[in-house]
């Protein structure tokens, strides 16, 4: 499905779920990776992830572009359009959204700790995924300071 395809997808649930124009910009995008779609408060334009439809089929990526358009709608219309709010559960439940997307690939990769926060007084152990700055923080059990080691794999 190319981006013009998709477009007139979009306009089309948009005429036929909500009874209104979508009068702005639906495209893929390939960046996207731990969500279906996602809707841009400034420019009211639509990005879908693709590989929800090369995994999943046109019945999901129907379903999050009714997710989105809902967003859309309510914004537009200056009504509550995050997901918390009371208008956006009622109109997605109306036109049959998906509330959460299906998980795509492997998901979201989980990295290694690679750091190791030493406390220099008891000896209790912090691991970290990421570097940091040990100067800035205490133990947690004695207050005492903490040193930095790089773990090795």
């Amino acid at each position: 499905m190319t981006d013009s395809e998709l477009q007139m997808l979009v306009e089309q649930i948009s005429s036929e779920f909500f009874a209104k124009p979508f009068r702005h910009q639906a495209r893929f995008n390939s960046r996207l990776r731990t969500t279906g779609g996602r809707y841009l408060l400034r420019s009211h334009d639509i990005e879908l992830n693709p590989k929800h439809l090369q995994e999943h089929g046109v019945e999901e990526l129907i379903a999050i572009i009714k997710h989105e358009l809902c967003h859309y709608h309510l914004h537009i219309e200056k009504r509550g359009y995050r997901h918390a709010d009371r208008d956006f559960q009622l109109l997605l439940r109306q036109v049959g959204g998906s509330r959460y997307c299906q998980q795509v690939g492997n998901g979201r990769t989980t990295l290694p700790y690679r750091y190791e926060l030493v406390c220099k007084a008891c000896g209790m152990s912090y691991k970290r995924k990421r570097k940091m700055d040990p100067s800035r923080y205490r133990c947690g059990r004695c207050k005492g300071k903490l040193l930095l080691r790089e773990l090795v794999t």
